[in-house]
C-alpha cells in the first residue's frame, strides 16, 4: 500500500520507529530483568539454605562437644561398668556425682536441653531432666529404649541424631543426640549416652534469615520424615513421595511444587554432618512480584512515552511539511510566471533557510528575465565576432601551405645549384612541418613516429657536423602499434640537448626500445650521457606529478629550459588518462632512461605522410 502525502509518510514512519524502539527496549528490558531477578532469587535462596545448614551443623556440633565432655568423665565410665546386682548406695552415689560434675554444668551452659540420660548393657540407667516432668521407667521400658537406640546408632560410636524422645507427651517435638560409649574397664561400646533438645529451638538459629512473610525453612531426615517444620503437626510424619523424588532430581537447583497448597519454590542442601536435608520454601507469587512490578511499570511508562512520542512526531512532521507546502504553492505561482516571494516564518532553521534561498532565486530570476532582451540584442554582435574568429582561423591554415610552397621553391633552387645538403635539409623540414601541422590524428603508428625522428636526425646531422646513429631495438611486430603523435622526437631532442653537454663522443649511444607487458605498451629512449642527480630527478618527477607545463626555468648553465619532456607527459595523459604518461629513471654520470607508458591499442594500417606540397 502506497502512502500519499509527506505528512502521512512522516507520521507513519515515525510511528513505526517509535513502536519498534519502545517494544524492543521494553521486551528486552523485561526479559533481561526477569532472568536476572530469577538468578538473583535462586542465588539468594542458595545463600540462605547454605547459611542455615552451616548454623545448624554448628549448633549440633556444639551439643556433640557437650556429649564428649560427659563421656570422658570417670564416674560416667565407672557407672557403665556397674553390675546388674549393684548396691543401691553405689547407684545413688554415681548418680549424684555425675549430676554435679557433668550434667549440672551442661544444663547451665545449654539451658535449652530437656534431658540427659545414660543406659548400660546391665540396664543401669540414670535420667536427668531440665524444665520437663520427670519420668520413671521399669526394666522393660529400659530394655525397649536400649533396643531402639542400638538399632538406630552405629557400632563405631559416632553420634546419631534421632527424631525421638522418652518424655511422655513430647513426641515429635524433641531431637535426641545419642551415641554408644564404653565403660572404664570394658573395651566394648556397651553403654549409651543421650541428650534431648526441643526441635523448635532450631528456628531460633534462623531468625536472622529474611524469607519474607510466607517463606520458611524445614528439615527432612534421611528416612524421609519431617524433623522440623513450622507446622508442628507435620513433625515426625513422612514427606510425600512425589516431593522427595523432585527433591532428589533437583539436586542443588530449585524446583516448583504444589504439595503444600499453593505454588512454591523449593531449594535444598544436605548436611554432611547430620545427614539432614534442609529445605527453604518461598511462595512463587512473592518471588515474581518484582518481575510483575517491572512489567506493569514498563507497560505504563511505555504507553505514556508512546503517546508523548506520537504527539511530538506529529508536531515535528507538521513543522517540516507546512513550510514545504508553502514552497510548493510558491513554485506553482512561479510556473505561471508570477515572480512572487513567499512569506517567511519567525523562527530560523534549515527549511526556513531554503525558503530564503528560494526568495533570493525568484528575485534573481526576475532580474534575469529583465535582462533577456538586452542579451538577445547583443547576440547578433557576438555572432559577428565569432564569424570573424573563424575567418582568422582559416587564414592561419593558409600560412602552412605558403610555408610548404616556399620550401619546395628552396628545393628547386638547391637542385639548380646542385646542393644536396640544402635539398636534404629542406626535404626533412618539409616532412617534419607537414607531419606536425597537417595531420589531425592524436594517435599515430610507431613507424611514422620513427620516420619523423629519422628526418629530425637528418637536420641534426647538418647542425652538429658529424654522423650519429640511433639504435632502434623495437621489434617489427610493434611498429604498427599506435602512440601519441609528436612524443618520440621531443625525447630524442632532449637527449642531444642535455645528456651530452661536452659534445658527442664515439662511445655515446641512444637506444629506442618498446614492448607490451600486461596490457601496457611502452616505448623507451635510453642514453649513457651525464644523467641527473637525485635532487634533479626528484624535482623533475614532482613536475611530472603536478603537470607543470607553463614554467620554463633557468638551468645551472644559465639557459632557459624547455618544456618538451613535460609536454610529452601531459599529452599522453590527455589522450589515455592520468594512469599513463612518462616515467624517468636516471643515475648521475651513468645515463637516463625515459619510458612512455600507454595502453596496448589495436594496430593501425597507415600510409607514410607524403612531403609534396599541397
Amino acid at each position: 500500500m502506497k502512502i500519499r502525502g509527506l505528512t502521512k509518510k512522516l507520521f507513519v514512519y515515525f510511528l513505526i520507529v517509535i513502536i519498534l524502539s519502545l517494544s524492543s527496549v521494553g521486551i528486552f528490558s523485561y526479559m533481561t530483568s526477569s532472568d536476572e531477578l530469577a538468578e538473583m532469587v535462586e542465588n539468594q535462596m542458595n545463600q540462605i539454605v547454605g547459611n542455615a545448614v552451616h548454623h545448624t551443623d554448628l549448633y549440633l556440633k556444639d551439643y556433640e562437644r557437650s556429649i564428649v565432655s560427659i563421656l570422658t568423665n570417670r564416674q560416667v565410665m565407672e557407672f557403665i561398668d556397674l553390675k546388674a546386682n549393684r548396691e543401691e548406695y553405689d547407684f545413688y552415689t554415681y548418680r549424684k556425682m555425675i549430676l554435679e560434675t557433668s550434667v549440672d554444668p551442661l544444663f547451665i551452659r545449654n539451658p535449652k536441653l530437656a534431658s540427659v540420660y545414660l543406659l548400660s548393657d546391665k540396664l543401669n540407667a540414670v535420667y536427668y531432666y531440665n524444665g520437663v516432668n520427670e519420668q520413671s521407667f521399669n526394666a522393660d521400658d529400659k530394655r525397649k529404649q536400649r533396643e531402639y537406640f542400638l538399632a538406630n546408632t552405629t557400632a563405631d560410636g559416632k553420634l546419631s541424631i534421632l527424631n525421638h524422645t522418652i518424655i511422655e507427651g513430647q513426641e515429635n517435638q524433641m531431637l535426641t543426640l545419642v551415641r554408644r560409649i564404653r565403660g572404664f574397664t570394658s573395651p566394648e561400646l556397651n553403654g549409651l549416652l543421650a541428650i534431648e533438645m526441643r526441635s523448635a529451638d532450631l528456628s531460633a538459629l534462623w531468625k536472622g534469615i529474611d524469607l519474607g512473610k510466607y517463606g520458611y525453612l524445614f528439615i527432612i531426615d534421611d528416612k524421609g520424615r519431617y524433623v522440623y517444620h513450622p507446622d508442628g503437626s507435620k513433625v515426625g510424619s513422612d514427606v510425600p513421595n512425589e516431593f522427595v523424588q523432585k527433591l532428589q532430581q533437583a539436586g542443588n537447583r530449585s524446583f516448583i511444587d504444589t504439595s503444600e497448597g499453593d505454588q512454591r519454590m523449593y531449594l535444598s542442601r544436605k548436611s554432611d554432618y547430620s545427614g539432614w536435608q534442609l529445605v527453604v520454601s518461598m511462595p512463587l507469587h512473592e518471588l515474581r512480584k518484582p518481575v510483575a512490578n517491572i512489567r506493569s511499570t514498563t507497560l505504563v511508562v511505555g504507553l505514556f512515552t508512546l503517546v508523548l512520542a506520537i504527539l511530538l512526531a506529529y508536531r515535528f512532521g507538521k513543522s517540516i511539511t507546512k513550510p514545504i507546502q508553502v514552497l510548493k504553492s510558491g513554485m506553482r505561482e512561479t510556473e505561471k510566471g508570477n515572480w512572487a516571494t513567499i512569506p517567511l516564518p519567525t523562527h530560523r532553521d534549515e527549511i526556513v533557510e531554503l525558503m530564503v534561498r528560494y526568495n533570493l532565486m525568484v528575485n534573481r530570476l526576475s532580474e534575469a528575465v529583465d535582462r533577456v532582451v538586452q542579451v538577445e540584442l547583443s547576440n547578433s554582435e557576438i555572432r559577428m565576432e565569432r564569424q570573424k574568429a573563424e575567418f582568422q582561423s582559416l587564414q592561419l591554415q593558409i600560412n602552412p601551405h605558403f610555408m610548404y610552397n616556399t620550401l619546395e621553391t628552396i628545393i628547386c633552387y638547391a637542385t639548380i645549384q646542385d646542393s644536396e645538403e640544402i635539398s636534404e635539409i629542406v626535404k626533412a623540414l618539409a616532412y617534419m612541418l607537414r607531419y606536425s601541422v597537417q595531420t589531425n590524428l592524436e594517435e599515430i603508428t610507431v613507424a611514422n613516429e620513427l620516420k619523423h625522428v629519422l628526418y629530425y636526425l637528418v637536420v641534426l646531422r647538418h647542425r652538429i657536423g658529424r654522423e650519429f646513429e640511433i639504435d632502434v631495438a623495437i621489434k617489427p611486430e610493434y611498429l604498427l602499434h599506435v602512440m601519441v603523435r609528436l612524443t618520440l622526437q621531443p625525447l630524442v631532442e632532449n637527449v642531444f640537448q642535455h645528456a651530452f653537454p661536452e659534445g658527442l663522443e664515439d662511445y655515446h649511444f641512444i637506444r629506442i626500445d618498446g614492448g607490451v607487458e600486461d596490457g601496457i605498451f611502452w616505448i623507451s629512449v635510453e642514453d649513457n650521457g651525464s644523467g641527473m642527480s637525485e635532487t634533479q630527478l626528484t624535482q623533475l618527477q614532482e613536475k611530472l606529478s603536478t603537470n607543470r607545463l607553463a614554467d620554463a626555468e633557468i638551468d645551472e648553465a644559465g639557459k632557459k629550459g624547455g618544456i618538451g619532456v613535460l609536454n610529452v607527459h601531459r599529452r599522453i595523459q590527455m589522450v589515455y588518462g592520468e594512469n599513463y604518461g612518462l616515467r624517468i629513471e636516471s643515475v648521475a654520470d651513468q645515463g637516463t632512461k625515459m619510458i612512455m607508458v600507454m595502453p596496448a591499442s589495436p594496430k593501425h594500417e597507415e600510409k607514410p605522410i607524403p612531403i609534396q606540397g599541397a
